[in-house]
């Protein structure tokens, strides 16, 4: 069996190749060993890097790792590159993911019952764009479709996990403050894709 150093060391060229998230499953399978060996290795290097106050960090997503760039040097990467930015979600896109977000598992019966008008196209614009995800069938009546969101939703507006998220009490009375106050700091994020400039 491949020794520890050999083992982080390949896990760092896995997450820089990877790109997404890497599972520590996948990782584990890999070189046959427990699950949880894979994850404190991998916790090991996140605080390796953290301490060494790298440029790069290694960040958690449910149980994947993933490099991302220090938050603190976003204005030199931006002087560096030009960014391209895309259409922001709409208000209503961001009330049904703040109620899917705070409310999961929830219906769709659920969440037009909270904002009083329906949701099927806001809902297949929000899956279409992989922040939210059907998680299987309510034992209610009917047994309509259950909605929760996705790692890519955490991936997005950088959470580890939904205990990141700021507590609300109650999603119903405080929706509009929701909208105005967690959406701008955490909802309502412009997805930027940086485009290097070119070499001359």
């Amino acid at each position: 069996m491949a020794g520890k150093k050999t083992i982080k060391s390949a896990i760092e060229s896995m997450m820089f190749v990877w790109g997404d998230p890497l599972d520590i499953k996948s990782v584990a399978e890999i070189f046959n060993v427990d699950k949880k060996e894979i994850y404190d290795l991998c916790k090991e290097l996140q605080e390796e890097y953290e301490q060494e106050g790298r440029g790069i960090v290694i960040r958690e997503v449910n149980k994947s790792f993933q490099f991302v760039t220090r938050k603190e040097n976003i204005d030199y990467i931006e002087r560096l590159c030009t960014p391209v930015k895309h259409k922001r979600l709409s208000q209503s896109a961001l009330e049904v993911l703040a109620i899917v977000a705070y409310k999961q598992p929830v219906t769709k019966g659920e969440i037009e019952a909270i904002r009083g008008i329906k949701c099927d196209r806001v809902i297949e614009g929000l899956q279409k764009k992989d922040l939210v995800a059907q998680l299987g069938r309510s034992d209610a009546v009917g047994r309509p479709m259950l909605y929760g969101t996705t790692d890519q939703f955490l991936q997005e507006f950088g959470f580890e996990t939904l205990k990141d998220l700021p507590e609300i009490q109650d999603i119903e009375g405080v929706l509009d403050e929701a909208v105005e106050e967690t959406t701008e700091d955490i909802l309502y994020t412009e997805q930027i894709e940086i485009q290097l400039p070119e070499k001359e």
